[in-house]
């Protein structure tokens, strides 16, 4: 059977950099610079929503994020946290309706809790939407304390129970990395880290998805933040800055990528 085109950037060519939006304008700018495909980011989500992140708070606004972006020319990777319920079959659900907007992929996060819940979630989902590309993430170096059998056994659960790739935050070492490479049978997605690997690096240890989570949006509220303090400061802001015709365009859904 021939791959799906997400789930073919997983295996051919280079590993597949997926920048994170988390809206219109933001998606449309990087499918401009040529990404086949994005991703969402909870912080930006629930930045934007005035809700905190990774606590189950932004279900309607993840999924009305999906609803603008689902119909666009590329395909959409939705990050959904923990799917927002401990309830598998609402987490299939919820699955399904992203799915039904336009989503190819999804993203789950296990938060160290139960393994078995994570992988009946992962099985749910993979019942209700079997062509969604699930990106299985086990927390064991973003919330723990980095063991490696740990992660390979949470890993290998999440696996048989569906799971099209593996996604392992906070996880820097090239040593480390290569390793658990080796030991999986499904792609491994890395969370990029400016103190870590660089994108090449990571591609020569068989990382096969390389995601920027929420540093884009942190990236632009720093590049804000910088601006006005150098108007306060009786200083012209420095850097690219897109007029507002542009991001303008970019924000209509009905003019974005030459959409009539």
């Amino acid at each position: 059977m021939t791959d799906k085109p997400f789930t073919s950037l997983h295996r051919t060519g280079r590993p597949l950099l997926l920048p994170t939006a988390w809206d219109h304008a933001s998606a449309s700018a990087f499918a401009e610079q040529g990404f086949p495909a994005i991703g969402t980011t909870s912080l930006g989500v629930a930045a934007a929503a005035g809700l905190p992140d990774g606590t189950s708070a932004t279900r309607v606004e993840t999924l009305r994020l999906a609803l603008t972006l689902g119909s666009e020319p590329y395909l959409l990777s939705v990050d959904a946290e923990d799917g927002y319920s401990e309830d598998p079959a609402a987490v299939g659900e919820f699955a399904r309706e992203l799915a039904a907007v336009g989503a190819v992929g999804i993203n789950l996060e296990d938060r160290m809790g139960s393994a078995a819940l994570h992988a009946a979630k992962i099985a749910a989902v993979k019942s209700a939407v079997p062509d969604l590309f699930v990106n299985a993430r086990t927390d064991t170096y973003w919330l723990g304390d980095g063991d490696r059998a740990q992660t390979t056994a949470r890993l290998d659960s999440y696996r048989r129970a569906g799971a099209d790739g593996a996604f392992v935050p906070g996880l820097t070492d090239p040593g480390e990395i290569a390793a658990l490479v080796k030991s999986l049978d499904v792609p491994l997605n890395i969370l990029y880290s400016p103190g870590g690997p660089t994108v090449p690096h990571l591609a020569d240890l068989g990382v096969r998805r390389v995601s920027l989570g929420s540093l884009p949006y942190r990236r632009a509220l720093g590049a804000a933040l910088e601006a006005v303090a150098e108007i306060r400061a009786g200083r012209t802001p420095r850097g690219a800055t897109p007029t507002y015709q542009e991001v303008d365009a970019l924000s209509r859904r009905e003019t974005a990528h030459g959409a009539t």
